[in-house]
């Protein structure tokens, strides 16, 4: 818990132009007030943030207690802020890149927590430290600049060691970011563009959430999309934005659509893709997002058409009622006739191909010829690495390099220059151990989230093992390793490299697994980016 400040202190800390400590609501509205008039920080966006307990109903019956975001706006377009209806979900915060955005978030749960913006580049003051957890009836002022390209982004709570329980619990939300590129593509908008939150839960008899932890992550019974069961959307027979999250604790994703359709990806964790990619399934780890640009007329009105995850191996031996790997439908889709016309995309100065029957002519035209269809990590000559990190269990705890959380400590290895460019290395394996992560044979698969910034995956090495390389297979087309992304899935016995530059803030900043359990038995590490030196 940090200490309170003193007035002396907190005029140093604002001078930097962000307030970085919990402080109580008073003295929060106090200093906004003081350096909104002293023109350090005045905000484009401001709102009010709460985590509150709540209730909602999702099966038949009694509703559910759940904790949940609730969103005010203070100031700013009357659009920022979009609520989600029948569901535990905080609302969607819509901003525009350059926007600067003041949020005051208050904690109303009966612990102490401190949200993330997952994804966003943001001042380390503003990243959501497990160190600034703040008490209930506590306020936390976070500001920052939007610096991010437009894509889908997410806000949970980062508390170390319940992350996982209050993320269950329902604390999460999207974030939507335009800019003046996604302008000019014409996507689909309104009623066209769609958010898939996925998540696994499991209830009671009483219609109660039940959380119970493991070596592998939890793994819920029922699969909710938008926080509800049995998922079912009437969409009209023309192009839509599917916007995708994998919200779930652990549970990994295969996406594909029920009729072998390919999937058409326009963009993934860190924003719009320069050209959109296709495969046939989509494999979506905890954290990662995909955008889907989908024409149900395709298919056709009076048509219903099933988005499936897909089985897979490797995810573990799990003995839970849906295991991770095992095939289930995730969402139905009734196509209906559509009333409104085909919006006429912005030419592109590139001569527009016959498109195939695999891809709706609306995409094309948006984005330009053609498409990747192969992950271009995938037999990418591996490079020598700034940095390795291998993930495996030590004395009974997940740990990266052997080594579990500390608040504050920082490592010789984890220290980074301002301004430079790394190669970073994510083995899923002990050193020396053969493909084989020591303590667990087999392995786990480990989605490695870096805080504060995108990077490019750049190269991918196949299991050595034969069992490993086999599950592999099951998995490894899914990959969308195109564009920018801040969380990457890494399977057992496999070989990750990306490469991210540290830029524009100095400070402590986290990089860990996405599995929530993993995450809070302490597999994560700071990194510190320091200014280069003289």
């Amino acid at each position: 818990m940090p200490s309170r400040l003193t007035r002396r202190e907190f005029l140093k800390y604002t001078g930097l132009g962000l307030l970085g400590t919990a402080l109580p609501r008073w003295l929060t509205t106090t200093a906004s007030a003081e350096r909104a008039r002293a023109g350090v920080f005045v905000p484009d966006v401001e709102i009010n943030l709460t985590a509150a307990p709540a209730e909602v109903s999702i099966l038949p019956g009694q509703p559910t207690q759940v904790w949940s975001f609730r969103a005010e706006l203070v100031k700013g377009p009357a659009e920022t802020i979009q609520p989600l209806t029948g569901t535990y979900l905080g609302p969607i915060l819509r901003l525009q890149k350059g926007q600067k955005v003041r949020v005051n978030f208050t904690n109303q749960i009966p612990e102490e927590t401190i949200v993330h913006w997952h994804g966003l580049h943001v001042p380390e003051l503003a990243d959501g430290h497990p160190r600034f957890v703040i008490q209930q009836g506590e306020q936390y002022v976070y500001e920052f600049e939007v610096m991010d390209r437009a894509g889908t982004y997410w806000y949970h709570p980062h508390p170390h060691g319940r992350t996982g329980p209050q993320a269950y619990r329902g604390l999460a939300g999207l974030i939507y970011i335009s800019d003046a590129d996604e302008a000019q593509r014409n996507l689909p908008s309104g009623d066209r563009e769609l958010p898939l939150v996925l998540q696994d839960r499991q209830f009671d008899a009483q219609n109660q959430l039940v959380y119970a932890t493991s070596m592998q992550g939890f793994l819920g019974d029922t699969i909710l999309v938008n926080g509800q069961p049995d998922a079912s959307f009437t969409v009209p027979a023309g192009p839509h934005r599917l916007r995708v999250l994998n919200g779930s604790n652990s549970r990994i994703y295969k996406l594909a659509w029920s009729d072998g359709t390919p999937l058409t990806v326009i963009a993934t964790d860190g924003g719009l893709l320069d050209t959109p990619v296709q495969r046939n399934y989509v494999v979506l780890s905890p954290g990662e997002r995909v955008e889907l640009l989908v024409d149900f007329g395709v298919w056709g009105a009076g048509k219903t058409v099933t988005l499936r995850s897909l089985s897979f191996s490797g995810a573990g031996n799990s003995t839970a009622a849906l295991p991770n790997g095992a095939e289930f439908t995730v969402a139905t889709f009734n196509v209906v006739e559509d009333s409104v016309p085909t919006p006429t995309p912005t030419p592109t100065p590139t001569p527009t191909p016959t498109p195939t029957p695999a891809q709706a002519t609306y995409v094309p035209l948006i984005f330009g010829p053609g498409g990747s269809t192969q992950p271009t990590a995938i037999g990418a000559t591996r490079v020598t690495p700034t940095r390795t990190f291998y993930l495996y269990v030590s004395a009974g705890r997940w740990t990266i390099n052997g080594r579990l959380f500390e608040m504050t400590a920082v490592a010789q290895d984890e220290i980074v220059e301002l301004g430079s460019t790394e190669v970073w290395e994510f083995v899923n394996a002990a050193p020396g151990g053969g493909g084989r992560p020591g303590g667990m044979a087999g392995g786990l698969p480990h989605p490695m989230h870096i805080h504060g910034l995108q990077f490019r995956v750049i190269s991918r090495e196949a299991p050595t093992d034969a069992t490993q390389r086999a599950n592999w297979e099951t998995v490894k087309d899914g990959y969308v390793d195109e564009g920018w992304k801040d969380t990457v899935l890494v399977m057992p016995g496999e070989r990750v490299q990306v490469e991210v530059t540290f830029k524009d803030y100095t400070g402590l900043y986290l990089y860990h697994c996405h599995n929530l359990e993993h995450e809070d038995m302490g597999m994560m590490r700071n990194y510190k980016v320091v200014a280069p030196a003289p």
